[in-house]
């Protein structure tokens, strides 16, 4: 199997890393009051599970294309529990009526008819890449 076409370099991922850190990672420390967590991790088994899932269901729809889309949300503070940042991904479909094969990648709306996964784990304190 090639390489696929987006991926980057350990360099460029801790470049782009850095660059968070410097810029939003300090605004939210000085926000919140403690550092927050910059990274998540999930299985492949989990995320194979949950991509065959969307597949599924997506086929079910007529969605031939389905994709997924990566949000940031945080956790509501609970009593001494900091509200920490946490991820979660949902399920893309072609926007328009059609539920074909759409070539541009940019026109993708979420698929409010199959559930977001979150639960993934954190790092604490947060592991640098």
């Amino acid at each position: 199997m090639a390489k696929p076409e987006k991926c980057i370099t350990v360099e460029e991922a801790r470049d782009l890393q850095n660059n968070w850190k410097r810029t939003r990672g300090k605004e939210i420390e000085r926000g919140q009051g403690y550092v927050d967590t910059p990274e998540f991790w999930y299985s492949i088994a989990e995320l194979e599970e949950y991509i065959e899932y969307v597949k599924l269901k997506s086929g079910e729809q007529g969605v031939n294309n389905p994709g997924l889309r990566i949000y940031l949300g945080a956790y509501p503070s609970l009593g001494q529990k900091k509200s920490f940042t946490t991820i979660f991904i949902t399920p893309t479909m072609p926007m328009g009526d059609e539920k074909s094969l759409n070539e541009n990648e940019g026109e993708q709306v979420n698929n409010y008819e199959i559930d977001p996964i979150n639960e993934s784990q954190q790092g604490y304190p947060p592991i640098d890449y």
